[in-house]
């Protein structure tokens, strides 16, 4: 079952890659980034609704404290979908991507100052390892020919960290109830946040344009059949190699917009990006050594 369960995830992550291309073609279109992640969102919820349904009597709940982390999850993912599509308008698919999975940095700094993790040399060694990852591959030390933005880089970073209150989020309700009303729940938050903040008459319009269908697929594939699919898959697999195969994202999204869409990366851009994803697949493992494995293990008594 382990193959399968990494399997899952290698197929999850390459469903957010892709998702991350759509996204581009569609932005390219015209539409607001906004307005693709509320439907993005407004999608999953349906799917994970429909999964909630299918055994609701189970999967039931009225914890007070699911839906405060499932409504905290869903603040999470509210942010990383929309700083992750301003990201990738501000520079490319494979930036945005790999800025995302600055996550585990993220968590890593809010742990050293609320003082659960204690601050080691080989810790600030990563942290220092992405800032360089980040400065080769958006350009900086080079201000006169700077690649991306001091927005794209915000929005990418904000994106990782949005992405790391929701991994904490899910991670506390899944400890309290199943995963389906954790998605429902949060995804019925996401959709709430982004409808205060998006064009309403742009978002209406969408239903009778001819880019409904790519926006269908976008939602599908990158909030309601990837998610399922992962959260099924982790289930059979230690944390550390989750976190490692999720890496195929960034990959999938940098060829997506490499062979689909003509973006270009030079030589040091690709080099920072390798930088940053296999010090976070070291510090990954580092920090989650074999009582994690054992904890994967417990997990397959659940039913999903």
């Amino acid at each position: 079952m382990r193959s399968v369960g990494v399997s899952l995830v290698i197929l999850a992550a390459i469903c957010w890659g892709v998702s991350g291309g759509i996204a581009d073609i569609l932005m390219n279109k015209g539409w607001d980034p906004i307005v693709i992640s509320l439907y993005r969102g407004m999608i999953g919820f349906v799917c994970f609704f429909a999964w909630f349904l299918l055994r609701f009597k189970q999967n039931w709940t009225s914890s007070t404290r699911l839906y405060i982390w499932s409504f905290l999850a869903g603040v999470g993912v509210a942010g990383n979908f929309t700083f992750y599509f301003l990201t990738i308008q501000a520079s490319s698919v494979a930036v945005a991507s790999t800025l995302m999975y600055t996550a585990p940095v993220f968590v890593l700094v809010i742990s050293f100052l609320l003082r659960i993790e204690r601050s080691t040399w080989f810790k600030w060694g990563c942290i220092l390892g992405v800032l360089m990852g980040i400065i080769m591959l958006t350009g900086a030390y080079n201000t006169d020919s700077i690649s991306v933005g001091l927005l794209g880089v915000a929005s990418g970073l904000g994106a990782g960290l949005s992405y790391a209150l929701f991994i904490f989020g899910f991670k506390n309700a899944s400890s309290i109830g199943k995963p389906q009303p954790t998605l429902t729940i949060a995804f019925f938050s996401f959709c709430l946040i982004l409808l205060f903040i998006v064009d309403i008459d742009e978002a209406a319009s969408v239903v009778t344009s001819n880019d409904i269908g790519w926006l269908l697929l976008l939602g599908i594939l990158g909030a309601g059949i990837s998610f399922i699919i992962y959260v099924i898959g982790i289930q059979w697999t230690a944390p550390t190699t989750a976190s490692m195969v999720a890496m195929v994202e960034p990959v999938t999204a940098s060829l997506f917009g490499f062979l689909l869409i003509g973006d270009q990366l030079t030589i040091i851009q690709i080099l920072g990006m390798v930088l940053i994803l296999v010090t976070v697949i070291v510090l990954s493992v580092k920090k989650h050594p074999h009582p994690q494995i054992k904890y994967s293990h417990q997990r397959k008594k659940k039913t999903v």
